[in-house]
């Protein structure tokens, strides 16, 4: 929200270039001495006391998250640099990508890490990575200490494997301002780590391809199985970096939009919807009017944008005549003519290694009503309370090698909020849900098998000034998730995530830096656990200070 209180600091940070469980979540490690005792290589103990300041200093523990590391195969490895850069303007990384040499053209993982350095002033900036053209990575960057930080991040990226069997481009950008003021120079390297051996073939597509200038497809006419994926944010300094803030024009608030916050973004094939889903509120690390929370811990899925996945497979008999096709995707509640979403997207094909044509039909497209009510209730408490929601259905088939192949996808959508917020903005609050439910059944080839996604995302947090010009932030975030398998009506498999920050920050608005006086405390809880196994890690800090770093699994 830009708003009297400026909820974020990433002002002027454009990007330029516009799933769930099925690969490791990423993390981004510390990349300082850590200053934590471990149990085992994959377990952490509790964090030994440290000193803690009465404020923040001059600087502080490196960014970290509580997100898993990615698991690794014990089997020969190669390194390959994609980008080595240093940003200080909006001029982008250009490169070439060459294969790994002793690796093979088949692996059984493919990581990404970018490691980061940053020091002196700058605000949080976000950028990309692309490779060939496709989109591996979207991320943005903490705010440094004037003594300087590093961080960095992982990423599983085995699903580009077909990208990175052959020389490519590469284009890297991180959107930064350099002056008098903001000094900080971005640094970063970017390498691929490629592991030997068998490719999990349900999780890595023959083909990965990119929308043409004119936003069309033509895709292989033999895919069996067509996802897309889209990196979608809103950014750019501008109200669409807040959506989940806006009101309806009749209430008297900075960041307006005609019928108030709710977001969708939407996917269509030749004009047809196809798909929908929840955008997740992303909190960049200036977030809420208050760096000071995330100058350790940033909010889930900062640091990796993950991509919201459409199953598009029932229209494979459609795609498949050989001819380009148009898919658009666009963001439902954007005021028209307003900018500030980015939502680049790839096209992930299964191909069918025995026919030459896979024929197929869309036998079902059924759209809800999209219900959203945002009321207005004024007072010395002004207040916008937001009910809103969408339902798709549908269902195709493809007729392949090994018999008829039926999908059928159902995804529903919610999103419920009250904002309030008194005159001059100096108390603006938000409790927020989102939920994203899917289900995708394959029927074929034995028996019937679905999963079930439920994803609930919550944002709930006040920001207030004082009459000492003391600025406080309490802010809860969430991040939530569980997957259930089943064949034939009977679970296989399932897992659970619980992703929660927690974020407490004050200090004194309109001083020099030094003369801010920030205190801040902030956690971060990470629980994945399932059929899998478990994976739980807590993370606390106090005046940049990690306090707590425990395993509790």
């Amino acid at each position: 929200m830009r708003s009297r209180i400026v909820m974020s600091m990433l002002a002027g940070a454009t990007l330029l270039a516009s799933t769930l469980l099925g690969a490791s979540p990423s993390q981004a490690s510390d990349a300082k001495a850590r200053t934590v005792d471990t149990k085992t290589s994959s377990a952490h103990a509790e964090a030994r006391s440290a000193d803690v300041p009465a404020e923040f200093g001059t600087d502080w523990h490196d960014p970290l998250t509580a997100a898993p590391p990615i698991g690794r195969p014990a089997t020969k490895s190669c390194r390959v640099t994609l980008a080595e850069a240093e940003f200080r303007d909006f001029t982008p990384y250009q490169g070439t990508y060459t294969p790994p040499k002793g690796c093979g053209d088949r692996w059984s993982k493919v990581v990404l890490r970018l490691d980061g350095t940053v020091k002196g002033r700058q605000y949080d900036r976000l950028g990309y990575l692309h490779v060939g053209g496709v989109e591996i990575l979207r991320t943005s960057t903490p705010e440094p200490s004037p003594d300087g930080i590093a961080w960095s991040v992982e990423k599983d990226v085995t699903r580009y494997s077909s990208t990175f069997r052959a020389t490519q481009n590469v284009e890297m950008l991180i959107g930064n301002v350099v002056d008098d003021t903001y000094t900080g120079v971005i640094g970063v390297k970017a390498t691929l780590t490629f592991y030997e051996g068998r490719p999990p073939a349900a999780q890595t597509p023959d083909r990965v391809l990119t929308l043409g200038t004119d936003s069309t497809l033509t895709t292989p006419r033999n895919s069996e199985r067509i996802v897309a994926e889209v990196y979608a944010t809103g950014s750019g300094g501008g109200c669409e970096e807040f959506w989940y803030l806006a009101v309806p024009d009749a209430a008297p608030y900075s960041c307006q939009a005609d019928k108030g916050p709710y977001r969708e973004v939407q996917i269509k094939v030749d004009g047809q919807l196809a798909g929908i889903a929840a955008p997740f509120p992303n909190v960049w690390t200036g977030g809420w009017s208050d760096p000071f929370l995330w100058y350790v811990i940033p909010g889930p899925r900062a640091f990796d944008v993950k991509p919201i996945e459409y199953d598009l497979t029932p229209f494979a008999g459609l795609l498949n005549d050989g001819r380009p096709h148009h898919v658009d995707v666009s963001v439902v509640g954007v005021p028209e003519g307003q900018s500030g979403w980015s939502a680049p997207v790839n096209v992930l094909v299964w191909q069918d290694a025995q026919r030459a044509h896979v024929t197929g039909k869309l036998t079902l497209d059924r759209v809800g009503d999209l219900t959203n009510s945002s009321t207005y209730t004024p007072g010395s408490q002004e207040r916008v309370d937001t009910d809103a929601g969408h339902r798709l259905t549908v269902a195709g088939y493809v007729d392949t090698s090994h018999g008829r192949v039926r999908t059928t996808v159902d995804r529903k959508l919610t999103n419920t909020s009250a904002h309030r917020w008194i005159d001059g903005e100096n108390m603006d609050g938000l409790d927020a849900t989102w939920t994203d439910d899917e289900s995708v059944t394959v029927d074929g080839r034995g028996p019937a098998r679905t999963t079930a996604t439920h994803r609930t995302y919550t944002m709930n947090g006040v920001t207030t000034i004082g009459t000492d010009d003391r600025l406080r932030t309490v802010l809860t975030l969430g991040d939530r998730a569980a997957v259930v398998d089943s064949r034939d009506g009977r679970r296989t498999a399932w897992s659970r995530l619980d992703d929660t920050y927690s974020g407490d920050a004050t200090y004194t608005l309109g001083v020099p830096r030094d003369q801010r006086h920030a205190v801040g405390t902030s956690s971060e809880r990470y629980r994945l656990y399932g059929s899998g196994g478990c994976y739980d890690r807590s993370l606390a800090t106090a005046q940049g200070v990690l306090t707590e770093d425990r395993d509790g699994c």
